[in-house]
């Protein structure tokens, strides 16, 4: 069986640390692994579009970037497909097909749907694109005949419920086309990084973020508001480790461990201030992003080439999801002229 992996983001702004952590890196490592056949990576406009109607050119305006961001960590058009997923049809077709697979209560009963419409206040004017969007995630992965999705423990229910509509085409339609979908989540402590508030995950929308392309003098300025102890007014002051979004970082990026460890013991027990772990974080993010950045700065110089990768990269797509549908419409029996 061929092993096949889908997974993408929106292009509603930059991506940042979080991303890093908890997607992008992995993504690298799974490219370069050799363990899989194919690899889409699918930049979501039409998806960021279901809750940003009113402001197309959001999303207009970050498509680039995000391609940009994807380069620049090592993403390679030479082994993964990049695409927009607007330049896809037939996942749209797809996605109609599947809608008529599921209910309105199950949807309702999806908690990842249900916890991004209230966090987005929408209440009853939750737009019906945005509402179904579980759905058409499931029509995402299914068009390239994904069988392995890398995504948080957030994302479970979307692909409990991707893995559901699987299960009700293979009953109705045809129990060989579609295969299970695997969950690939992060490695462990690699998941959902902090903002640097301390008040809840990295958020573009929360603007608490260090971007992928921030610059040296922002990435500092960022570091030295980092949240850390607010029980910690002296150096001499015991302070606490846990809920300290400075060791929180130090944990996930610096490689020598064995001086973190000190770190936290000392400031535990006072007399370590923190202007000094700070200082410490900053020349480990510095030099984490600093490659990423020089990368991504060399590429944005042509922004036409960038552009002329997405293409390439949805024609590569398109194929391969064209002919899925072809093979959907045709088990349904729907496939009037064989095309």
């Amino acid at each position: 069986m061929n092993k096949t992996i889908l997974t993408g983001d929106r292009p509603t702004g930059k991506l940042h640390l979080g991303h890093y952590v908890g997607s992008l890196k992995n993504r690298v490592e799974l490219q370069n692994s050799g363990e899989y056949d194919k690899i889409f990576i699918m930049i979501a406009d039409q998806q960021a579009l279901t809750d940003n109607a009113d402001n197309p050119k959001k999303i207009i305006d970050h498509v680039s970037e995000v391609a940009l961001d994807y380069l620049s960590v090592g993403i390679d058009p030479q082994k993964s497909t990049i695409f927009l997923q607007s330049d896809i049809p037939e996942i749209s077709e797809l996605n109609m097909y599947f809608q008529n697979l599921v209910t309105v209560s199950r949807v309702q009963r999806n908690p990842t749907v249900k916890a991004e419409i209230q966090q987005k206040g929408f209440g009853q004017s939750v737009p019906v694109g945005f509402f179904v969007y579980s759905i058409s995630q499931a029509a995402d992965i299914l068009a390239f005949r994904g069988t392995h999705v890398p995504a948080g423990e957030d994302q479970k229910p979307l692909i409990e419920q991707a893995n559901e509509i699987v299960a009700t085409f293979s009953r109705y339609y045809d129990p060989n086309l579609f295969t299970p979908i695997e969950h690939i989540l992060p490695p462990a402590g690699m998941g959902r990084l902090v903002g640097i508030d301390g008040k809840g995950k990295m958020s573009k929308s929360l603007n608490n973020g260090i971007y992928l392309s921030d610059d040296p003098d922002t990435i500092q300025q960022k570091v030295m508001k980092m949240y850390t102890d607010p029980n910690h007014i002296n150096v001499s002051d015991p302070g606490q480790v846990e809920g300290n979004v400075v060791f929180t970082y130090l944990d996930v990026f610096a490689t020598d461990k064995e001086k973190v460890a000190e770190l936290k013991e000392h400031y535990r027990a006072g007399g370590l201030g923190d202007v000094k772990i700070k200082r410490y974080l900053n020349e480990i993010l510095q030099d984490t992003l600093r490659p990423f950045r020089e990368k991504r700065e060399e590429l944005a110089k042509d922004k036409s080439a960038i552009m002329s990768i997405l293409e390439a990269g949805g024609n590569q797509a398109r194929e391969v999801a064209a002919d899925t549908l072809s093979k959907a419409k045709t088990s349904m029996g729907i496939n009037y002229f064989n095309r």
